[in-house]
């Protein structure tokens, strides 16, 4: 097995909360928090931050992340997909340490109720398993969901929504979360895949995961939570 690179893409620009990638949460840089998961999960061989910003390269190589250089301009926009960027991570890191990397973990760094555990447990499905493509946390839950298939009309997701009875009996869904904690095989990053279809889905009730940290009201909410219930 090749060596595992963890790549935490990280947006100098921001709309909904300028700078929350480097805005002190609980006395540190939010990017920090996500570095120090990926740190602890001893599962990363090399921990690399795909950014545009100088200053959030500063504070990434201050908490001990690799940030050789700055992604481009294209690749930061506000509507550019995370899959190319992944890719594009990849491909410098494996150019700038001259090996390949097997194994590829993505965390982002709004998504800061994870247990470093997590990283772990998604890195060794993939290593246990040579047939997985991917392995990632995702939130349990019971509801029922609709979408709008034209407009004006709503569909059930799926036909079994429309049985109702008690929540301990229901078929349960899956949210996915790869923000908190995915590996992902290389050959996927590079056909700008995150996941693949053959995947290794590990499950959390925790409702903290459903915080993600965009708008200043995410970040008050996410400090409130962390305060009042801990980290784990």
């Amino acid at each position: 097995m090749g060596k595992i690179i963890c790549i935490i893409p990280a947006r100098g620009g921001s709309k909904g909360l300028p700078g929350k990638n480097i805005k002190p949460f609980l006395n540190k840089p939010l990017i920090a928090h996500t570095i120090e998961h990926a740190k602890c999960s001893e599962s990363c061989d090399v921990i690399w931050v795909a950014t545009d910003s100088p200053h959030i390269q500063k504070v990434a190589i201050e908490f001990g992340a690799q940030c050789p250089q700055l992604r481009s301009e294209e690749l930061s926009q506000d509507l550019t997909p995370t899959e190319p960027v992944l890719k594009h991570a990849l491909m410098s890191a494996e150019s700038h340490f001259k090996t390949k990397f097997e194994i590829i973990v993505f965390l982002q760094c709004t998504d800061v109720f994870r247990k470093p555990h997590w990283i772990r447990d998604c890195v060794q499905a993939l290593i246990k398993d040579p047939k997985l493509e991917s392995a990632f946390y995702a939130y349990e839950t019971h509801k029922n969901f609709w979408y709008e298939d034209k407009p004006g009309h709503y569909k059930r997701v799926l036909p079994f929504m429309a049985v109702y009875g008690p929540r301990q009996t229901r078929t349960p869904l899956y949210r996915e979360d790869t923000g908190l904690a995915c590996a992902t095989r290389r050959d996927l990053i590079l056909q700008e895949k995150r996941t693949g279809d053959y995947v290794k889905i590990f499950t959390t009730k925790d409702f903290r995961t459903s915080i993600d940290i965009h708008t200043s009201f995410d970040f008050w909410l996410a400090e409130q939570v962390y305060n009042y219930v801990g980290k784990s």
